[in-house]
């Protein structure tokens, strides 16, 4: 089921704009498809960043792209140490660049677009140092 979702050629573009998003700063970026239909995608989503240890950053400045391809469901959300810096109407601008990709059924685009998004943003408050460690795998997890 997950292959019908992205392409393996558009899962590794995805990592690698994580990769790239992460050289500009100290900020942790995931994405994480899931395929067990939910009506609460937030909670669902908070379930899946804690799982993937996201909320044990350093400074709390992960960022996770949760999809839900089954109900068509987008959640993007951030630690607590980058909730307190990026500015209120941050995620909201991140989820419609990325929404409108989606509704075009261009998923891997959509999601590169967020990406990049959040490492410009992050790199404003998070800039990455010369002796940065990435805390978390930059491959997509699934479920």
């Amino acid at each position: 089921m997950k292959r019908h979702f992205l392409s393996i050629k558009q899962e590794q573009k995805i990592v690698k704009a994580i990769r790239k998003a992460e050289l500009k700063t100290s900020g942790e970026i995931r994405v994480h498809i899931c395929f067990e239909p939910n009506s609460n995608h937030f909670d669902q989503a908070v379930a899946v960043f804690n799982a993937l240890k996201m909320d044990e950053t350093a400074a709390q400045n992960a960022v996770l792209f949760h999809v839900s391809p089954p109900d068509k469901n987008l959640t993007i959300i951030g630690g607590k140490g980058i909730n307190e810096t990026v500015p209120k109407d941050f995620w909201d601008k991140v989820y419609k660049k990325v929404a409108r990709k989606f509704k075009k059924r261009k998923y891997k685009k959509g999601l590169i677009k967020g990406i990049s998004m959040c490492g410009d943003e992050l790199k404003k408050y998070y800039p990455r140092s010369a002796d940065d460690k990435n805390e978390l795998p930059d491959e997509i997890s699934w479920s």
